[in-house]
Parts: structure tokens; sequence; C-alpha cells
């Protein structure tokens, strides 16, 4: 096995823990944390400074994220060809629709959120970009594990979490789940993720026909919801956004 190089792997951890919980902490905080010489702590976090990592607050003292993190962070955004293909295609369905508009792709055992349009009303909402899903419960992880093989272990590697009384956690029902979505296209989350919240997906495809991201709407049930099912236009809405990013990532069929 290869060797690690222990200072990057003290300053990955460093960043972790900046990232997590209170938003500035000071050097011994830092240090106590993760069982560091603060001579050690000091010097990483020095270089982090250096290095736009990290910046400190002047009048406290305390350490935070750097501004170069976030560069980081948008730059890889812009770039993924992925969310660059579906800004416009989401932001006319959150239009049209009317409601909150979510991208995302499989990454470390769950959904991860790289594109969020806010639904178009004057409420207050937060931005959920580099968040993370569960995959077995929402709409979009449902979808990924339906068309991706990788994602489909994963979910069934890991312990499902009955977030609801509604979550399905036995395996059977799981597939039996993602069976269904395969069969008509698109995925629903009817409150099995969060209680009184309904999503729907559909899977995007690139130009080999993989699997590479999953649209959807996500809003209150009451909105989202005749009865126990799912709005139709509202499902044709979402996989006509999916086929939209797809044609556009060059897929041809569907």
């Amino acid at each position: 096995m290869a060797r690690t190089i222990q200072s990057l792997e003290r300053a990955a951890a460093v960043l972790r823990l900046l990232a997590g919980g209170e938003r500035r902490l000071g050097l011994s905080d830092i240090a106590s944390a993760l069982e560091l010489p603060k001579g050690t702590a000091h010097g990483l976090l020095r270089t982090l400074q250096q290095e736009g990592f990290v910046e400190q607050d002047q009048a406290t003292g305390k350490y935070q994220l750097g501004a170069e993190l976030l560069r980081l962070g948008t730059s890889y955004l812009d770039v993924h060809e992925l969310r660059a293909r579906a800004l416009v295609w989401a932001d006319d369905l959150a239009r049209s629709r009317g409601e909150s508009v979510y991208l995302g792709v499989l990454h470390q055992q769950g959904v991860l959120i790289v594109h969020h349009v806010f639904r178009p009303d004057d409420s207050r909402q937060v931005l959920e970009v580099g968040a993370m899903q569960p995959l077995h419960s929402t709409a979009l992880g449902k979808v990924l594990c339906s068309y991706d093989p990788v994602a489909h272990s994963e979910a069934m590697d890991t312990e499902r979490e009955a977030f609801t009384q509604r979550t399905l956690t036995s395996s059977e029902d799981f597939e039996g789940v993602l069976d269904l979505t395969r069969a008509r296209g698109w995925g629903a989350d009817v409150e099995e993720t969060w209680e009184g919240v309904a999503s729907v997906a559909a899977p995007i495809h690139d130009r080999r026909r993989m699997p590479v991201g999953a649209v959807g709407v996500t809003g209150a049930v009451e909105r989202l919801c005749e009865g126990e099912t799912l709005r139709p236009e509202l499902v044709a809405a979402v996989r006509d956004c999916a086929r939209a990013v797809s044609r556009d990532l060059g897929a041809t069929r569907f």
C-alpha cells in the first residue's frame, strides 16, 4: 500500500474541522480536537492561511475557512459539465412549476446536490448546493440507484435509516421500488425523507447512455400531490427537463 503524507492528512483534518460545527475556532480548540501539539497545529494553520484556505480573525485570533476554498469549489461546479448543461433547463423548470429544483450526483454513499434553484417566491430559503441526501429514500437517490450499478451497490451495502414511518428499509421493498422506478422512468419520495415534503426526479444520461445524475422537484405534499399520487403534469415536466439536459450532453435515445 502506498504511504500517505502525514502533513497533508493533518491539513485536510484541519479544514474538515473548520467546515463543521462552530464557524471559528481558536488554536487551542483545533489542537485539542485533532490531538496535535500546539506548535504543529499552528504550523498547519499558518501554511493554510498563506495559501488562502484559512483566515484568522484579527480581533479574536480565531480561525475560519478562507475565500480560496470557495473559489476552488465554485470553479469545480462551473466546469462540471452536467451542472453547466442543466442550468437553463433547471431554471425553466423551477419557474414553470413554481417549486425548488435540485440536481444531484452520486458521491460517497449519498446524493451530492450540485445545483439548487430556489422556489420562485418570496419565502426564505437556504441554498443546499454541497448538501448530501440519502440514496434510499429520496427521489434523486432512487433514480440514481435504479440506473447506476455503483449507486445501487452503495445503497444495498449500507444501513437504510428510517427517517419517517413511510421510509422503506428492507432490501426486498427497496428493490421493488427500484424496479418500479426503472419501469416508469422516474422516482418518487412522498414523505419518506421529510414529513410534509414530496419529490419527483428523473435520470440524466450522457452520450454513452450512462447515468450521470438526476434532476428533481421538491415541495410541500399538498402542492405536489393529488391525494397520495404525484401530479402527472409535474412528473411530465421533470422528465422533459431530464431529457433536455440529456440531449445537451449528447444522448440520442430515451
